[in-house]
């Protein structure tokens, strides 16, 4: 035995035996049996050895012939019976090891594919859980939020067949298509922002690498700095719970161990990324198990794939396959838990993920340094929504912030070279369209398309690199922090960034597909499975009711704070306007006039129910002046503060004639041309504005009045001229001069039966707002065709607040966003508010025009 353990230490010292055979990793209990016939066979040659040995000493001895012959013969048979016991001790041992090896390995593979089964089978026969079925010392059902960083949206479509644990909570649950990010789409920003509900821009955590100007500090993930409570703003839903005495425990969630507001959440963890995916889900039920007053009521649990193979093999990798197999082993060994502690019908359950993951290339990378020979003044922060950051922190960041505010912009480029300061505006002009079919376009922060919310926070540099699909910048290839592999952060509209959304439980409707969503909106949503009152954010309370059995909060009316009072007027206004019509004589003014002052309340009622067949429009911006102008083939509400409407709208038949969409000029009724000579119907408009105006009225609109049967279109200005995403206050006016538009929105309604008309609508509606950004110049849109498509393009379905992209199903509450930029509120009077504000949800992306004069300078 010695020997044996003597020829087997070796062995083990180099690896090739381990004592404990459940410690081998899993591709090496395969290799098992082998090893363990190589130590058999060690093992009988030392025998052999033995036996030589003993036939050398017999042949030594001496003494009588006979006895010794007989001696010597008796010996032998004994060795020879002894070795043959040994031989077939030592095979048996060998038997017994291989036999124990081949078991441990098969169990261990069996482990892996039973992890799940015990909750797969509690599904068998379609079980819906009608009510919560809470064991004993459960009073409300707990809430566990679980995150696979970096799953996109698509792996459930490329991978789905082997995640059988993922695809049956998808399956038996509630889930969209995808869940669309917030921008950028990387982890920190998205994570807080789920919890939170709020953007980017208002929560404060912008990148997981930023500067703030007034901490003079640099968070990163790699310094303790992203422990100071100073950069997280908002409250996360933790705080929430425990505001109204509920439990949290987080394992794991940025910003959960951090001491926000003063407090942590009742349990937590410190993120370690060596702990085991299996320590943390028995972390998990350990909390489970507490006794009910400590035991928390909200959970969360962070897992850091598949977005860690994403980022060093690749979307399309073998090893991105492997770590969602993992992932989802991993959500089946909480499901078994679950149901062992007959928790699985009590539960409710969200899994998501922060953002999808691209392919990562040097050859796909904008270099800054190729096109700016200075480069001095600036660095870049590399990426996907790559920024421009002054040199000299904090002194050049204030002075660029008094240039932005210096009333005279003509003056600032100037004053930024004396000042030998960033010239934004420069910088940004210079690398604009430099090549053909430049994948980059320089944006200043305050002219992005406002559904990215990505502007009103100091932390948020003023200058913007807005890259293609698939595409990176940085200011030269070696600052690229990703050549191959995978990276993220791109224009949360793109298809790889879209992130997933699996909600299940007895809060939850069961085999529910519903449209996508923004994550913003799930703050709500997990405040409501709580049954606790959220804090006030940028999602839309109730938008997400359609998910829940049993929706916990109706949302309602909000007041109307400013009411129409009539506008009477017996005489014409000023008739030079700047604007002409050919066909336009005075006699035929005056009529209009007449027209327009002599219409009876017979015929308002008529072009009422004409022009706003789903109600009129609320102002819910106190101490607004307005009143409501009817016109034949439009109405609109007049606003005396700031000398234009404030919306106007009108319902187009559908076009019968191919010939009539050529030319839409004359479109609708008689008189149409004449409409743009109306003062009350004027609003200033920049003239490099006239190509998205052309393209709305000539192409768009008469493509989509045919195909929809008629569409309601309502159209206004907006201001916001500090870029927060809210209405700015009314400013007093002096004489006759109306303040100029930062945006203007574009609603369209159509039934989505389309053998009716907006009019006559039976059923749901199909609704879709837009916000078109109003500037006297479009700098990064390039004169090429293909730039001058695309700049039209991002000026239309991409400036859709809600998120822009083309597909039929997109993403809801496109109204609601809008009315918080106009302070109106858009009523869909034939409907509870909360089934309104779903409307948007089963929607077409189609485009509308603005009925105003175009002036020139």
């Amino acid at each position: 035995v010695k020997k044996q353990g003597g020829a087997r230490a070796p062995l083990v010292e180099r690896g090739l035996i381990s004592h404990k055979a459940t410690a081998l990793p899993p591709h090496q209990g395969e290799a098992l049996p082998a090893m363990y016939t190589a130590v058999c066979a060690i093992s009988s040659m030392e025998v052999t050895k033995r036996e030589d040995r003993s036939a050398e000493q017999a042949a030594s001895l001496t003494g009588a012939p006979e006895l010794e012959s007989q001696g010597r013969k008796n010996e032998r048979r004994r060795d020879r019976n002894y070795h043959w016991k040994v031989i077939s001790g030592v095979l048996l041992l060998c038997l017994l090891v291989v036999i124990l090896a081949v078991a441990l390995s098969l169990r261990k593979s069996t482990d892996a594919k039973a992890e799940g089964e015990l909750w797969l089978l509690t599904m068998d026969g379609g079980v819906q859980i009608q009510e919560p079925k809470c064991p004993a010392g459960f009073s409300r059902p707990p809430l566990i939020l679980v995150s696979l960083d970096g799953f996109r949206a698509e792996y459930l479509k490329d991978h789905g067949s082997h995640l059988p644990i993922i695809n049956k909570l998808r399956n038996s649950g509630t889930t969209p298509p995808y869940m669309r990010p917030v921008y950028p789409t990387k982890t920190f920003p998205n994570h807080y922002s789920i919890v939170t509900g709020l953007y980017p821009e208002s929560h404060g955590i912008v990148d997981n690498k930023m500067y703030d100007v007034n901490l003079n500090a640099f968070f990163s993930l790699r310094t303790d700095e992203k422990l100071n409570p100073k950069w997280y703003q908002g409250e996360p839903v933790w705080i929430t719970a425990m505001r109204q005495k509920l439990k949290a425990g987080t394992f794991f969630w940025p910003g959960s161990d951090v001491k926000i507001d003063g407090t942590y959440p009742n349990l937590y963890k410190s993120y370690d990324k060596s702990i085991t995916f299996e320590q943390r889900v028995s972390t998990l039920f350990e909390w489970l198990s507490l006794p009910e007053g400590d035991r928390p009521d909200f959970y969360t649990l962070y897992l850091n794939e598949p977005d860690s193979a994403g980022h060093r093999y690749g979307p399309g990798s073998s090893e991105v396959l492997q770590a969602l197999k993992n992932v989802d082993r991993i959500v089946g060994l909480m499901m078994d838990g679950l149901t062992q502690k007959n928790l699985h019908h009590c539960a409710n359950i969200i899994i998501v993920s922060d953002h999808g993951m691209e392919e990562a290339s040097c050859e796909k990378a904008f270099y800054v340094s190729n096109y700016q020979e200075n480069t001095e003044d600036f660095s870049v922060i590399q990426g996907p929504a790559a920024r421009i950051r002054p040199t000299r922190l904090p002194e050049d960041f204030f002075i660029c912030e008094f240039l932005l505010k210096t009333p005279k912009p003509p003056l600032v480029p100037s004053l930024a070279v004396s000042l030998s300061v960033l010239d934004y505006e420069g910088v940004m002009k210079n690398l604009s369209c430099r090549t053909t079919d430049q994948p980059m376009r320089p944006f200043l922060k305050e002219n992005l398309p406002k559904r990215m919310h990505f502007a009103k926070n100091q932390r948020i540099e003023r200058g913007h690199l807005y890259m293609e699909q698939g595409w990176q910048a940085a200011l030269n290839r070696k600052e690229l922090k990703y050549c191959t592999g995978g990276f993220h952060g791109s224009d949360n509209i793109f298809t790889n960034m879209q992130a997933i959304f699996i909600g299940y439980g007895p809060g939850f409707k069961e085999n529910a597909v519903v449209p996508p969503f923004e994550n913003i909106e799930l703050y709500n949503l997990m405040c409501d499975l709580l049954g606790i009152r959220p804090s006030p954010n940028n999602g839309t309370h109730g938008s997400l009711n359609h998910l829940l059995k049993r929706p916990f909060h109706l949302p309602v009316h909000p007041a109307q704070l400013s009411h129409d009072t009539p506008c009477e007027t017996s005489d014409p206004a000023p008739t030079d306007l700047q604007c002409s019509c050919a066909s336009q004589d005075k006699a035929a003014e005056t009529d209009l006039n007449r027209n327009l002052i002599a219409t009876n309340s017979s015929v308002k009622a008529i072009l009422r129910r004409l022009h706003h067949p789903f109600g009129i429009p609320s102002v819910v911006q106190s101490g607004a002046s307005f009143c409501l102008l009817h016109q034949s083939n439009y109405l609109s509400g007049y606003s005396r503060d700031r000398l234009m409407p404030l919306w106007v709208s009108y319902t187009l038949q559908p076009l019968v004639s191919r010939l009539l969409s050529l030319n839409i000029a004359h479109l609708g009724a008689n008189g149409a041309e004449t409409d743009s000579l109306i003062t009350s119907n004027m609003a200033p408009m920049f003239p490099a504005f006239k190509d998205v105006w052309t393209h709305l009225h000539d192409v768009l609109l008469p493509k989509y009045s045919k195909e929809l049967n008629g569409v309601n279109v309502m159209s206004g200005p907006i201001f916001d001229e500090d870029y927060d995403g809210n209405v700015d206050a009314l400013k007093a006016i002096s004489g006759n001069e109306a303040p100029v538009p930062t945006h203007f929105f574009v609603i369209l309604t159509s039934c989505r039966n389309s053998t009716f008309s907006p009019v006559g609508c039976k059923g749901p509606l199909r609704v879709k707002s837009f916000i078109l950004p109003h500037r006297p110049d479009h700098t990064e849109s390039c004169a090429s065709p293909r730039h001058r498509d695309a700049g039209r393009t991002q000026l239309l379905p991409r400036q859709v607040i809600s998120g822009g992209d083309a597909s039929a199903e997109n993403v809801a509450t496109d109204c609601l966003k809008s009315e918080t930029l106009s302070k109106l509120r858009f009523n869909f009077q034939r409907k509870p508010y909360w089934s309104a504000q779903q409307a948007s949800v089963h929607m077409d992306t189609v485009n509308g025009c603005i009925r105003f004069c175009v002036k020139p300078n």
